[in-house]
């Protein structure tokens, strides 16, 4: 959320006129828990068959504002992903012991945002609202490709070159509009209530990555490529100043973030996992200066794979990976 720096709003978080800040954000998680809906799959860590996703993302953020209330964002992102599975390669079977992995590194989809202010800040210090509105451009490689170990006919190694799975591509191949909206209010003399969310509409229906070796090999017609999906997340919570001569600051929340089964604009088919995370959020920001390091560390509280439009189709349930925790943090400079 390019609305969301740090733990927390604030009216002294807020850019000044004609001010400008550059951030550099890192987030990392380790994603190896399997569930079907809310319903942990414990047989795949006792198998040893899980899917282990190492991510890896840093986001360089821009921002400008034009006045008090008008301001614009630019966000780049970058990852590093590693996943490590069998199933792709050789089969989860018992034979077979051995993970091998599959990589992508590079640019993820850039987004360009102007927030707006619904009352002045230089008159309502102690609680506002903004609106945010923008535009996500298809900057990420949704078409990563990677090497896949096989077994041919006559049981000899060879490797198959194909897309690796989505859930590390770098980009969804797709434009899309963001919305976001954020507040914030004084209740006590050092503690702040917070709020904020954010929607990715995503109005293309799939991109052009296979989700199998061919259209051919593709479980069923609607899974054929790569879906376009829709994105949201939430966060809501308090921040209380610790020790304000020294600027440190505490805050607690919760996290809401996933992927709905269905999107707002457009149809829904292609390959996705959609389902969504709920977790608390302890955080600490510390500022000196133009000067500022946020770190927060959402831990999972509750995590749904929700069916997919295929999924409901066909009466399947598809299950999906999910991190405990995840680590978030963002040092940002004020000129």
């Amino acid at each position: 959320m390019s609305c969301s720096t740090g733990s927390g709003t604030s009216s002294s978080s807020m850019l000044q006129p004609g001010q400008w800040q550059v951030s550099l954000g890192f987030r990392n998680l380790h994603s190896h828990r399997h569930f079907v809906g809310t319903e942990e799959q414990t047989h795949r860590a006792l198998n040893n068959t899980e899917v282990i996703n190492d991510s890896q993302g840093f986001d360089l953020g821009i921002s400008y504002a034009y006045n008090s209330r008008l301001s614009f964002a630019l966000n780049v992102p970058f990852a590093v992903n590693v996943r490590a599975s069998k199933y792709e390669h050789y089969g989860n079977t018992a034979a077979n012991s051995q993970y091998f992995d599959t990589h992508s590194t590079g640019i993820g989809d850039m987004r360009l945002t102007a927030t707006y202010w619904l009352l002045d800040p230089l008159d309502h210090a102690k609680g506002n609202i903004a609106l945010g509105l923008g535009v996500k451009a298809p900057t990420g490689n949704s078409n990563v490709q990677g090497q896949f170990h096989k077994l041919d006919k006559e049981g000899k190694d060879y490797l198959l070159t194909k897309a690796v799975d989505q859930s590390i591509q770098l980009g969804d191949g797709g434009w899309g509009a963001n919305l976001e909206i954020q507040g914030y209010q004084q209740v006590l003399p050092k503690t702040v209530l917070y709020f904020n969310g954010f929607y990715l509409f995503n109005p293309r229906n799939v991109n052009n990555t296979l989700n199998a070796v061919s259209k051919e090999a593709a479980a069923n017609e609607i899974v054929v490529y790569h879906s376009v999906a829709d994105q949201f997340a939430g966060r809501v919570g308090a921040s209380y100043a610790l020790l304000p001569k020294a600027g440190l600051a505490v805050s607690f929340g919760g996290r809401i973030e996933g992927v709905p089964a269905h999107d707002v604009f457009g149809k829904s088919e292609g390959f996705r996992r959609p389902g969504y995370i709920i977790s608390v959020e302890p955080g600490i920001v510390y500022s000196k200066g133009k000067n500022t390091f946020a770190l927060t560390v959402p831990i999972a509280t509750t995590r749904n794979r929700i069916k997919s439009v295929a999924d409901l189709k066909y009466g399947k349930h598809g299950d999906a990976a999910f991190a405990d925790y995840f680590i978030s943090a963002t040092l940002s400079h004020r000129f």
